[in-house]
């Protein structure tokens, strides 16, 4: 009997069924919307958010020394910082700040992961306003997902629109806040109030208004999630004596319903009694019993409404809780460890560097440029003369008057005028003359050094070094 082949029906089927199937690499965003709650993180992350708010929009409105206390005055290039002028070339200060605060984020982060998201983080502090301002328009997390998915009503547009009238008032009064660090904020209010501003005012007032609106308001966890580089490389900075939030699996596990007062332990249970508030009141929409994700903003309301569900039902708290992994695997947790050391090493040493730059530094500036043309000239009483530009910045708030003398030659002569005065954050350019006998030069290059002091306070002076030439001696 012939034998007739059989398909491979099975085969062909899953790789049909292997052909036919995608995936989407892109997943449609949820709205997330975040529950009320109450507890200690929740308290904590208010008093760090109010003092964020405070200090942002409050800085601004200091004076010092009859200054606004914090300017970055860009037309003038001049910005004061409570009490300290700083300059463009002062920018190098600006840069070892940043390390500076670079290395505390990493000693931060290496300590207890990402407080910083959760408790100071601007974009989270305004997300946490824009909540609020949501909450009280629209009400709780129910409520707001039944109005919804419910028809247009006018009560429904009107408590929409309420909202979002109070979400462009906050990122009004956050967009003035920010360009009133670069315009004196006592002078810009009424310029917005009658609408007088230049170009560049109105341009970024009208950015940061944008900005705030869509990023608190409509983005929210999705600026940390896709757009912020610190959740894709805080991971490398972690370790297993970082302090992270965690789910408790071994207590937890496994979860499920349960009466109050059952003997839950009896039926095989865990104590999560999977209420889902972890997840309801999570501003990322994340559920920390899968593990540590990126996501995590280390908050603290998974904690809050966790403790809250485990005090009601008798139980005792922590189920989820800041910990370490050494901690959840019942081992010990090393406070000290080398990455901690380094960074706190390096960190100290930084901020010492830095205080002592700040404490010295000497609110002027001396520039000496020779003046272009021939290298030196003779006079007719037969002196050799040379020609300078010294450029003078009064890098301080108050003025003074300045002496200029001048050493490195003997019988050197300043023929100009050695004083004048600079008022505060001004620039001057002086145009000096020296002479010296030319019987008294031994050499064809002289290094000179210009001092310049106030006068009415010794302690602002600084040196600058230049040369004088004249005529190659005789042999």
């Amino acid at each position: 009997m012939n034998q007739i082949p059989v398909k491979d029906v099975t085969h062909k089927s899953s790789q049909a069924k292997a052909a036919a199937e995608t995936y989407d690499l892109y997943a449609k965003r949820e709205h997330i919307y975040v529950k009320f709650y109450k507890g200690l993180f929740r308290n904590l992350r208010i008093i760090s958010g109010f003092i964020m708010l405070a200090a942002y929009f409050g800085f601004s409105w200091l004076q010092w020394d009859g200054h606004q206390a914090v300017l970055f005055d860009l037309p003038n290039r001049q910005f004061y910082v409570f009490g300290m002028t700083f300059w463009p070339q002062d920018f190098m200060l600006l840069s070892f700040l940043l390390i500076i605060l670079a290395f505390v984020l990493f000693l931060v982060t290496a300590v207890a992961g990402r407080l910083w998201c959760g408790y100071a983080c601007p974009q989270f502090v305004w997300t946490w306003f824009f909540i609020w301002a949501e909450r009280i328009c629209e009400g709780d997390r129910n409520q707001r997902m039944k109005r919804d998915k419910a028809p247009w009503t006018a009560e429904k547009a009107v408590r929409k629109s309420i909202k979002h009238v109070l979400w462009l008032l906050i990122a009004a009064a956050t967009a003035v806040a920010f360009v009133g660090y670069f315009s004196p904020i006592r002078e810009l209010i009424p310029d917005v109030l009658s609408w007088n501003l230049g170009p560049w005012e109105t341009w970024w007032l009208g950015f940061f208004l944008l900005a705030t609106y869509g990023n608190a308001g409509w983005l929210r966890e999705q600026v940390c999630i896709y757009m912020c580089p610190y959740a894709r490389f805080q991971s490398v900075m972690f370790d297993q004596d970082t302090l992270v939030i965690s789910y408790d699996e071994k207590r937890g596990e496994p979860r499920g319903k349960r009466k109050k007062g059952s003997d839950y332990k009896a039926q095989g249970l865990g104590d999560c009694i999977d209420c889902g508030n972890c997840v309801h009141v999570c501003p990322v929409g994340i559920d920390i019993r899968d593990g540590l994700q990126y996501e995590c903003v280390a908050c603290g309301a998974c904690i809050d409404a966790c403790d809250d569900v485990m005090k009601r039902m008798g139980y005792e708290p922590g189920l989820i809780r800041y910990t370490t992994e050494h901690a959840l695997e019942g081992k010990t947790t090393h406070l000290l460890r080398p990455r901690l050391i380094g960074y706190a090493l390096v960190l100290a040493t930084m901020l010492a560097a830095f205080a002592y730059t700040i404490a010295t530094r000497i609110p002027l500036e001396v520039d000496v440029l020779r003046d272009r043309g021939p290298l030196f000239t003779q006079t007719s009483d037969g002196k050799v003369e040379n020609s300078y530009t010294l450029k003078l910045a009064n890098k301080g708030q108050e003025n003074h008057r300045f002496k200029i003398s001048v050493s490195g030659l003997d019988g050197l002569e300043l023929v100009t005028d050695a004083e004048l005065n600079i008022a505060a954050g001004e620039l001057a350019e002086v145009a000096l003359r020296l002479q010296a006998d030319p019987d008294a030069l031994q050499h064809a290059n002289y290094t000179i050094t210009f001092h310049v002091s106030a006068i009415d306070d010794p302690s602002i002076s600084l040196d600058a070094e230049s040369r004088f030439l004249g005529p190659a001696p005789r042999r």
